[in-house]
């Protein structure tokens, strides 16, 4: 599957080799290489290469020196190392009852400390670039007495299981057999 700029699906782009591949570009072009010689030699389309030499027209090498796509992060690093104690610390810390983070808890966590506020599905975004992964409670009880349950399935359990009397007599059935 390719994406519709011509990535294959789910790889991220280099934007350092990008980056290598427009100054290298300028260095053909300021030789006097035509748009599509450059553009041959870069692997890219010759207009492309048009744009870029545009780029450096107006603005020069730096015009050709490009950040990462998409909007910038609303959290510094500050504010994510404040996330990731809080973390740590446990959903009781804000006041809830159990122990239990769900998304919206995060999503709390970060209003509170970082006065940003975040869709579930971009909290959890957060959590896994945080380390964090899903994990299903135990749903054990905290009162739970493990050597009683041992006590229990070892005397009681047997007492209260059905056994056929005789190694050969089947289990009594409500199902006739003709």
């Amino acid at each position: 599957m390719v994406s519709c700029m011509g990535n294959p699906a789910g790889v991220k782009r280099d934007f350092d080799a990008l980056e290598q591949r427009r100054l290298e570009a300028a260095k053909l072009l300021s030789r006097g290489l035509s748009l599509s010689q450059v553009g041959r030699q870069v692997g890219v389309h010759r207009q492309s290469v048009g744009r870029w030499a545009e780029g450096l027209e107006k603005g020069g090498r730096k015009a050709l020196k490009k950040g990462h796509p998409g909007r910038k992060p609303k959290l510094s690093e500050e504010e994510r190392a404040r996330i990731r104690k809080g973390l740590q610390v446990g959903p009781e810390a804000l006041g809830y009852e159990t122990g239990l983070w769900t998304l919206w808890r995060v999503s709390d966590l970060i209003e509170r400390e970082c006065g940003v506020r975040y869709s579930n599905g971009h909290v959890w975004k957060i959590l896994r670039s945080l380390g964090w992964s899903c994990q299903r409670p135990t749903g054990r009880a905290i009162e739970r007495k493990e050597s009683a349950i041992r006590r229990w399935k070892r005397v009681r359990w047997p007492e209260l299981k059905k056994t056929p009397k005789k190694k050969d007599e089947p289990l009594s059935s409500l199902m006739k057999v003709d």
